[in-house]
């Protein structure tokens, strides 16, 4: 690893975030490099919770399936528990009454996969599409400038280092996040809120189990709190706290003590129990006072980073990549201008100050004894979370969530679902999304198709136009059209690469000159 190379996007950090957004990049046909300094994927079970905003995304991608697959082992784990032992009485904090899919709104189902097993679907997908993924490789220093980025680069096998060139730089690198450091951007909130450790090990545990749960929140007098989750059979992770202001450390986790404490969360002395992996993790709660710094963007934890409630850590992380790529790739490709990339910061950000106050609310109570009273509408927290910013046309709202989730098309919204039959498939209209801008218009209009292929040889932008009624090329099977887009059957509906509403016109006149005019505004 000696010869100098050049790369449009440098993504640091082998997260799921990180490789979300190469994935992204790359189906985009952006060529992308991901570092990542640990030596392979980690074996600790992480985020599982798939919300169905996400899985909508893998879907256009073609991984649902395989994603589905990895989530198998968890498909009957729902639920959250609290005991003083696994061995002693449960009380449901809350049950399995949730639906996992809302097919009238969106055609993706919440799944249960970990992400030590979606990883490597992402890795895969990504490499599959031409993007390079180096383990076991570390940063050693960044300059950023106006031009681009100058990175060097460590492979930790062999200690020889390498220079790469990058216009971007996507810094995934975790909450403590040393770009972020090194760029001074501050973060608000208070920190790190608590100091855990992760102890994953085998036993038999069947007959304490007699249903799955998603976790269980264990709370007696010796393990202080610990959370319980499935992995694989017979494999189980126990996550207990320590306080370092008191003299504690993660060495203090001694194989004795780990066994010990998995014997008193389960409530057997005597249990047979094999440690495999101890790691340290911290729970802390921030948001960067900004998302970019010239040309260099952060994303995930080292953007925003919250208690797990939700299922909104890790789904808000990859859908910040969803954001940012396909504003990257226009950048990249020259069919958007640099001003764009303003808009990742103005969009995601504004999302997270709301998100940060919501998850932090509903961990509390989650915690407590009022996880009953918890009146969160998981809807609106997933599917109707809205953006105002230079690449939205006529966006009229300026908080992140209405009152309840709008199922009409607005600027600045994500796109509503349809259930649409194409070549005699049955498909979502978001299942279209994610290569270029899409133009959905009614059956009469056949003129914004011919706009629509103006436009795309005139401003080099990728957009496909779609006629939408009863017979037109993707016929509304439940004739919900014109009341979900609300443009008659001769407007259009301009919808951006990640999904969401930029424009909407119902005039009659289906003119490349109103198409390319909001094509300009939105990406200069």
């Amino acid at each position: 690893m000696t010869d100098d190379v050049h790369v449009p996007v440098l993504v640091v950090g082998g997260g799921l975030v990180g490789l979300a957004t190469t994935l992204f990049l790359a189906h985009h046909g952006v060529r992308t490099l991901l570092v990542d300094r640990h030596s392979g994927l980690s074996i600790q079970g992480r985020a599982r919770g798939i919300n169905q905003r996400t899985m909508e995304i893998y879907r256009a991608l073609g991984l649902e399936a395989a994603i589905r697959e990895a989530g198998r082992p968890f498909e009957d784990d729902w639920g959250v528990a609290r005991c003083e032992t696994l061995a002693s009485g449960w009380h449901w904090l809350f049950d399995d009454d949730a639906p996992r899919s809302w097919p009238s709104l969106s055609p993706g189902e919440f799944c249960q996969a970990d992400q030590s097993a979606v990883e490597p679907i992402l890795i895969d997908a990504a490499r599959g599409l031409g993007a390079q993924h180096r383990f076991g490789t570390e940063l050693v220093s960044l300059d950023a400038g106006a031009d681009g980025a100058t990175a060097v680069l460590r492979d930790l096998a062999t200690g020889s280092e390498q220079t790469v060139y990058a216009d971007y730089v996507v810094a995934a690198d975790g909450h403590r996040s040393p770009i972020r450091q090194q760029l001074g951007i501050e973060r608000t909130g208070p920190g790190v809120v608590q100091h855990s450790v992760s102890i994953v090990f085998r036993a038999d545990l069947a007959e304490f189990v007699p249903r799955p749960a998603l976790f269980w929140i264990i709370v007696n007098e010796h393990v202080g709190a610990g959370l319980v989750t499935t992995s694989e059979p017979d494999r189980w992770g126990l996550s207990v706290g320590y306080d370092p202001a008191a003299g504690q450390s993660i060495d203090d986790f001694t194989t004795e003590r780990c066994i010990a404490d998995i014997r008193a969360a389960v409530g057997r002395d005597d249990l047979r129990v094999e440690i495999e992996h101890v790691a340290p993790w911290e729970q802390a709660i921030g948001l960067a006072d900004q998302y970019r710094s010239g040309r260099v963007f952060l994303a995930g934890d080292a953007a925003h980073v919250w208690p797990p409630a939700g299922a909104m850590g890790a789904n808000t992380g990859v859908q910040d990549g969803y954001n940012l790529a396909w504003k990257l790739a226009g950048v990249v490709h020259g069919w958007a201008g640099p001003e764009l990339l303003d808009s990742y910061h103005t969009e995601r950000h504004t999302l997270a100050v709301e998100l940060a106050d919501l998850v932090v609310n509903r961990q509390l109570k989650r915690n407590s004894q009022e996880a009953e009273d918890d009146t969160t509408d998981d809807q609106l927290w997933t599917l109707g979370q809205r953006y105002w910013s230079a690449a939205i046309i006529g966006a009229e709202h300026d908080t992140v969530f209405g009152g309840g989730l709008a199922k009409v098309a607005e600027p600045g919204s994500r796109a509503p679902h349809l259930w649409v039959e194409q070549g005699g498939l049955r498909i979502s209209t978001h299942d279209l999304f994610g290569r270029g801008f899409v133009l959905f218009t009614g059956s009469e209009g056949a003129g914004w198709r011919e706009a629509a292929e103006k436009a795309a040889a005139s401003l080099g932008v990728p957009i496909k136009a779609y006629l939408i009624g009863a017979d037109a090329e993707l016929r509304d099977v439940e004739n919900v059209w014109e009341s979900r887009y609300g443009i008659g059957a001769g407007g259009a509906a301009l919808i951006r690469p990640d999904g969401y509403v930029a424009w909407l016109s119902d005039a009659t006149e289906q003119t490349t000159e109103a198409l390319t005019g909001a094509l300009r505004r939105i990406l200069c």
